[in-house]
């Protein structure tokens, strides 16, 4: 069992994927955790096992900066067990976290998510919800918010003179937007009783069959006029998309140390899933990545900007534009177009679904959901090859 207790092994500890702790056993129920940096020292967390609502709660207790040696473990986990005492009082929520934008910052503080924190910007802590206790919240409260959540225009793109344009929020947009929310809350909040304005949980509740199918799909040849036309700095970046079924963000978000040439093997840590997954690499691959790895550190992205920065969404938003222009693809090309041609590619080729569904870090349900036509017109095929 880990014992954070010693200063030796809490220098040998590795952060883990995700950003999750390394916990200490205190006593049944309550634990003591310690997130290391990458830079020398750790956050501080507590663990509470709460058996009424069947479910973990976390606290951030701080990185202890003030405090050397042995007294570091010794504060916290003073801190950790008087946290717990609260806890088990029914203390906390009322002293330390009032609102819903109180919810909101501690999720970030135990789960730090870019998406999150950006749709918590522009649609929360401005908004007359985050000043709502959480005691008092109701589903009145939420359906208020999610009805100018729906009402909020989505920009649609920024051009390079800065100019904004805007389009109706799609469903499915306001899907996604409310995910965050719902989980901020749902780490606080029990559900309210159904039917009633108890019930908070109601009101987040996503829109049934709103996810559309993509349908633009570059066939490889396409995917080639695109890499050729795209500017120097996001040729690589771009062709490692037509290589792999990847998410733009998890490709952009790899490091150096996630590639190991020795077992051509990729490290994919975090993805929309949250869950690690390590894939085998073909040779073509390979001498993509060993190109882009040369002289890096560690902990450089492998597909790095000539500014030294790792690629973004607004980042290769333009260079993906650009280079369809120029090649004379449609307009509405983006990098989740090349991560659908690829996935169409591998379900064409009869990759086993779940295969695919790993590979691409999603699940088989969401893989039958949006390419099971393919699957379907393929066992068509085979059958009317049985015609005698």
């Amino acid at each position: 069992m880990l014992d954070l207790s010693r200063i030796g092994t809490r220098k040998k500890l590795k952060p883990k994927t995700g950003d999750e702790p390394h916990w200490h056993r205190l006593r049944q129920g309550i634990y003591l955790g310690y997130r290391p940096l990458k830079k020398g020292g750790g956050i501080w967390f507590a663990r509470f096992y709460d058996t009424d609502a069947n479910r973990n709660i976390r606290k951030r207790l701080g990185d202890y900066g003030s405090v050397t040696g042995h007294d570091v473990f010794n504060h916290a986990k003073a801190d950790a067990e008087a946290w717990a005492l609260t806890m088990e009082s029914g203390g906390e929520l009322a002293r330390d976290m009032v609102t819903v934008k109180d919810a909101c910052v501690a999720y970030l503080e135990e789960k730090p998510n870019s998406i999150a924190a950006g749709v918590f910007r522009r649609h929360v802590y401005d908004d007359p919800v985050a000043k709502v206790k959480l005691d008092k919240l109701r589903r009145h409260h939420l359906r208020s918010w999610r009805k100018r959540l729906e009402q909020a225009p989505a920009m649609v793109t920024r051009s390079k003179e800065g100019a904004k344009r805007w389009k109706e929020r799609a469903k499915s947009t306001v899907n996604r937007d409310m995910v965050p929310m719902r989980a901020a809350l749902g780490r606080v909040l029990t559900p309210g009783p159904p039917n009633t304005d108890a019930a908070w949980q109601e009101a987040l509740k996503p829109f049934k069959g709103a996810d559309k199918r993509r349908n633009l799909y570059l066939d490889k040849d396409e995917r080639r006029k695109l890499i050729d036309n795209a500017c120097e700095e996001a040729r690589p970046f771009l062709k490692a998309l037509c290589l792999l079924p990847l998410r733009p963000g998890s490709l952009a978000g790899l490091n150096v140390q996630d590639f190991d040439i020795r077992t051509r093997t990729l490290t994919i840590g975090r993805d929309k899933n949250g869950g690690p997954r390590q894939i085998s690499l073909p040779r073509v691959v390979v001498e993509l990545f060993d190109v882009q790895v040369t002289g890096k550190l560690p902990t450089v992205p492998i597909f790095v900007r000539h500014s030294g920065g790792a690629w973004n969404k607004d980042s290769w938003k333009h260079p993906i534009k650009d280079a369809a222009r120029a090649a004379d693809l449609p307009e509405t090309v983006s990098a989740y177009t090349l991560r659908h041609s690829v996935i169409t590619d591998l379900i064409r080729v009869r990759l086993p679904i779940l295969t695919v569904a790993q590979l691409s870090g999603t699940s088989v349900a969401m893989i039958e959901k949006h390419y099971g036509h393919l699957v379907r017109d393929d066992a068509e095929d085979a059958l009317a090859s049985l015609a005698i």
